[in-house]
């Protein structure tokens, strides 16, 4: 089976505009997807990444321009700039790890969560915004909120941020197929012909 392993942070406004495409590709190409979100703040200290608050003015509104060129070409929109703009991620990944080690799909549940905080102005680091959307998935709130708290799933989110450095991954949203990483959802054709070949 090809397997694609898909690092990505529940911030991440990149990924949002992959998220899709990413489920298109694996469709097409019969592969399978797993779902691994990571604490990129962590990843970015163990990689020399920096956050998007300590970036200069110029690579600042640089993101902004370039986000505004791919939510025309996708015809997706997304607010570069919300009121709850990455609050921790935490709960929300063990939210969906959680889900995924019930054996739930998850790759609607994780969209509709970058949804939440990129186009509805959410608090995704909010306990009751969570909990509203996973019951508009019409996921069980009470069971998946008390399984992301539990050990099991920070171990995990401990685990998947863990791999993606030792893959080789420092930002998001990153592929890895077969050891080769692919970084950003512009690299997602690249991706593709790997899969495909």
């Amino acid at each position: 089976m090809k397997t694609i392993d898909y690092y990505f942070w529940m911030n991440s406004d990149w990924a949002y505009l992959g998220a899709d495409r990413l489920e298109a590709l694996a469709q097409r190409q019969g592969a399978a997807i797993r779902y691994l979100p990571v604490d990129l703040p962590d990843v970015y200290a163990r990689t020399g990444g920096i956050l998007l608050g300590r970036r200069s003015p110029e690579r600042q509104a640089y993101r902004v321009a370039e986000l505004a060129r791919w939510c025309r070409k996708l015809g997706i929109h997304v607010n570069p700039q919300p009121a709850h703009m990455c609050p921790d991620a935490g709960l929300a990944s063990r939210i969906v790890i959680a889900a995924d080690q019930a054996g739930l799909p998850v790759a609607a549940l994780y969209k509709a969560i970058l949804k939440a905080e990129w186009c509805d102005e959410q608090d995704i680091s909010d306990a009751a915004t969570l909990r509203a959307i996973l019951l508009r998935q019409g996921l069980d709130a009470p069971a998946l909120l008390a399984a992301a708290a539990r050990p099991e799933a920070q171990a995990a989110y401990r685990r998947n941020t863990d791999a993606a450095v030792e893959a080789g991954v420092f930002g998001s949203p990153a592929y890895v197929y077969r050891g080769e990483v692919f970084w950003g959802q512009d690299r997602l054709d690249m991706l593709e012909e790997a899969v495909a070949g």
